[in-house]
């Protein structure tokens, strides 16, 4: 059977009716939009495919095609989105999963079992944690002590808020153990790159080589306040020029780091920036300052944290300040799985005539848990313009049409290799 993009497109455009307005995609994980797409979801899938949906114990949606092997493949992505997000983020993987189940009820019974997921509260849009459901099917979120405390903007606490969805905060601890039982042997996802890097090399999809390390910490130089014009610049202790002396450094950090093919790639982002006491007649006398470290080797990753460690302490010296650092967030680099990537390139030459260029990802997805226990691997459809988390967010038809049509490829590869 032909891979065909066309039905998944026009999933696609009825989800975004369905659950979009003028600001964009509204469907923020543990609300009603959310549940909406999900309703959707569940009943494309018993009209087009035949299967129910059953949903595991972190909220995770499962849908299944039982093949001659009770090995498993694994499709899937998340509807979950960013509010104000883009039509495509996410759900891109899912619907195109969607077709996966569709082609694979076509053929009779396939090869191997044929898993789809929706995940859970990928985005973290609204109590802030991020791959809540693949990290509980991963064996790698502990519930109690990470999700318990959250709450959003309103008060409303993140346990209450999964209930009222039917999905109990003591019973996340289940995923894993569901995950387990499916004897699955890999994982595919279809995403959008969300970054500029296709569309500059005018290529409609990629294979992707994992998803970057990250260290992302804050640090708060802290000197002394004092008047505008009372305090001589020889005798300040300015904590701002501190840290805006530290942001330069890390950015000619990623610059030292960075090699010259995307694999080498690093990054490094001083986001957030809080100066105190914030008026404009006043010396700062604290300033906190964000830094997000990201690359695919882990020893480039390292260097780079300690070099960072080094121009904050420089930096403090130079304006006789003082600087501490705590910790917010620690993840590894995720390389994928190289037979699963040769596949996917395999695919993406076929449909586009080419061969597919490899890039890493900044952004975290659902495969970089998967990774941890799977062989896994994704395939990247070009963003134009080359942003995510907006409305704007898109991609041309004829890229979106190629890499739809190569990730059905590729998992037809993949099944008959097995």
């Amino acid at each position: 059977m032909k891979p065909d993009a066309s039905r998944v497109i026009a999933d696609l455009r009825e989800l975004r009716a369905l659950t979009s307005d003028e600001r964009g995609a509204q469907r923020v994980a543990w609300g009603p939009v959310w549940r909406k797409a999900r309703a959707w979801f569940q009943d494309k899938l018993a009209r087009d495919v035949g299967v129910a949906t059953t949903r595991d114990g972190a909220g995770n949606l499962w849908a299944s095609v039982p093949g001659k092997d009770k090995r498993g493949l694994i499709v899937g992505s998340h509807l979950d989105s960013v509010p104000g997000g883009g039509w495509l983020d996410g759900c891109l993987g899912v619907v195109a999963g969607i077709e996966v189940l569709r082609r694979m009820k076509a053929r009779g019974t396939p090869p191997v079992t044929v898993h789809l997921v929706d995940w859970a509260d990928e985005e973290g849009a609204r109590f802030g944690r991020s791959l809540a459901g693949s990290a509980a099917a991963a064996g790698t979120l502990d519930a109690k002590k990470e999700l318990a405390h959250l709450k959003d903007r309103d008060g409303v606490r993140l346990p209450d808020a999964m209930k009222d969805n039917g999905v109990p905060l003591e019973g996340m601890a289940d995923a894993a153990g569901w995950l387990l039982s499916l004897d699955a042997r890999g994982y595919l996802e279809l995403h959008i790159e969300q970054g500029p890097v296709l569309e500059a090399m005018k290529k409609p999809s990629a294979v992707v080589l994992g998803t970057m390390g990250v260290e992302r910490h804050n640090l708060r130089f802290l000197g002394q306040t004092a008047h505008s014009g009372a305090a001589p610049m020889h005798l300040r202790k300015d904590a701002f020029l501190a840290a805006a002396e530290f942001a330069l450094a890390c950015r000619d950090l990623a610059a030292q780091h960075s090699g010259r093919t995307p694999r080498t790639r690093a990054v490094a982002t001083c986001g957030v920036v809080k100066v105190e006491p914030n008026f404009v007649t006043a010396v700062p006398g604290s300033t906190e300052i964000s830094i997000d470290l990201r690359a695919l080797d882990a020893r480039v990753l390292a260097a780079m944290l300690s070099g960072a460690r080094r121009a904050s302490r420089a930096a403090a010296k130079r304006h006789r300040v003082s600087v501490e650092w705590s910790p917010l967030l620690h993840i590894t680099p995720r390389p994928f799985d190289a037979a699963l990537m040769r596949l996917i390139g395999e695919a993406i030459k076929q449909v586009t005539g080419a061969a597919a260029p490899q890039i890493p990802s900044g952004p975290l997805h659902d495969a970089s848990e998967m990774a941890g226990v799977l062989p896994t691997a994704m395939l990247f459809a070009q963003s134009s313009p080359g942003i995510s988390h907006t409305r704007l967010e898109d991609t041309p038809l004829p890229a979106l049409d190629r890499s739809i049509r190569a990730f059905l490829l590729a998992v037809d590869r993949v099944i008959d290799r097995w």
